[in-house]
C-alpha cells in the first residue's frame, strides 16, 4: 500500500493537490491531527483489500498539535511503514496575492495583528524540516490547477491511461439527449438493422447485429474517423487535468447502431490502456 504525507506551505496549492490525488484512487483525508496518523497507518495497512493507496495532508491548521509530525514519522519507522512525503512549496509573493484573491485568513494570523508576510515566514520555520525530508517538493509558483493535477498524475500514476475515467455511452435520440456529455456523436446515417426482421429484437450486444452494422463501408469509415479523433484528443484532455469525460454515441432508438459504436470504441481505448466503463442507456427501453 501507498502511504503519502502532503504538507507545506499554506495556499501553496495542498487542497488542489488532494483533490488531484483523490482523482487518482487515493483515499484521501485533509487536516489530519499528526498524532493519529500512526493509528491510521495501521488501519489502512490492515485493509489493503479496499484501500491501496493513501494519502494525508498535514500543514500548521493542527496548530501545536503540528510538532507531532516528527514523532509520528519517527513511529512509523519504527513499525517498518513504508510513506513518502510530498511538500507544496510556492514563492512568498505568490501566497500573498493567493490569499488576497480568495479573502481567506492565513492559519498563523488568525489573530489579526500577525500580516500574511510574518505568518509565511514563521510557517517557513515550522515546516523546514518536513521540507528537508521530503520526498517529492513541488513549487506551484507558475502553476496552474491544471498543470499541479498534471504534475500529480505524473508523479503518482503509473499507468497515465488511469488518470481519466472514460464512460462510453449510447443513447437513442428519441429519449433524448444526454446533459452530461462531452463528446455526442450522431450514428443515424448508417443503416438501420431496425428494419431488418431477424435483427428487429435483437441489440448491438448481439454478434449478428453487430455484424450488420460493421459490413457497411460508411461504417468502417466512421469508426476509423471517430478512434482517430479520440485518439488525437485524449491526450489533450489529459494533459488538461479532466478527470471524468463522458463519450455518447447516439441512434435513433439507442438499442442497435449506437450500441454497436460504443462497444466500438470502448474497445479501441483500453487498447490504448485507458479507464473506460460503458453504460447502454436506452437498450432496454421498449420502441
Amino acid at each position: 500500500m501507498k502511504f503519502l504525507i502532503v504538507t507545506g506551505l499554506s495556499g501553496a496549492g495542498k487542497s488542489q493537490a488532494m483533490h488531484a490525488l483523490e482523482d487518482l484512487d487515493f483515499f484521501c483525508i485533509d487536516n489530519m491531527p499528526p498524532k493519529l496518523m500512526t493509528k491510521f497507518a495501521e488501519l489502512s495497512h490492515q485493509a489493503t483489500d479496499d484501500i491501496e493507496r493513501v494519502a494525508v495532508a498535514i500543514d500548521v491548521r493542527s496548530k501545536k498539535m503540528f510538532s507531532d509530525l516528527f514523532d509520528s514519522l519517527q513511529e512509523l519507522n519504527r513499525k517498518n511503514y513504508d510513506y513518502k512525503i510530498l511538500f507544496l512549496d510556492a514563492q512568498d509573493q505568490t501566497i500573498i496575492r493567493r490569499y488576497k484573491e480568495t479573502r481567506r485568513r492565513h492559519p498563523l494570523a488568525l489573530d489579526g495583528k500577525t500580516t500574511i508576510q510574518e505568518a509565511i515566514t514563521k510557517e517557513r520555520k515550522l515546516l523546514h524540516t518536513a521540507r528537508v525530508r521530503a520526498d517529492y517538493v513541488v513549487d506551484t509558483t507558475l502553476l496552474s490547477n491544471a498543470q499541479l493535477k498534471e504534475s500529480m498524475r505524473k508523479l503518482f500514476l503509473a499507468n497515465q491511461g488511469d488518470s481519466m475515467v472514460v464512460n462510453c455511452m449510447s443513447f437513442g435520440f428519441k429519449f433524448g439527449t444526454p446533459q452530461e456529455a462531452d463528446l455526442m456523436f450522431d450514428v443515424r446515417c448508417l443503416p438501420n438493422p431496425f428494419y431488418v426482421d431477424e435483427l428487429k429484437s435483437l441489440t448491438g450486444l448481439d454478434e449478428p447485429v453487430r455484424d450488420y452494422v460493421l459490413k457497411f463501408p460508411q461504417s468502417q469509415g466512421l469508426l476509423t474517423h471517430l478512434t482517430g479523433l479520440l485518439d488525437y484528443l485524449m491526450p489533450l484532455y489529459q494533459a488538461e487535468g479532466k478527470s471524468q469525460l463522458v463519450i455518447a454515441i447516439g441512434c435513433t432508438g439507442g438499442k442497435h447502431r449506437s450500441v454497436v459504436f460504443t462497444e466500438q470504441i470502448a474497445a479501441h481505448l483500453r487498447e490504448k490502456s485507458m479507464k473506460v466503463v460503458v453504460n447502454h442507456r436506452d437498450i432496454e427501453r421498449k420502441h
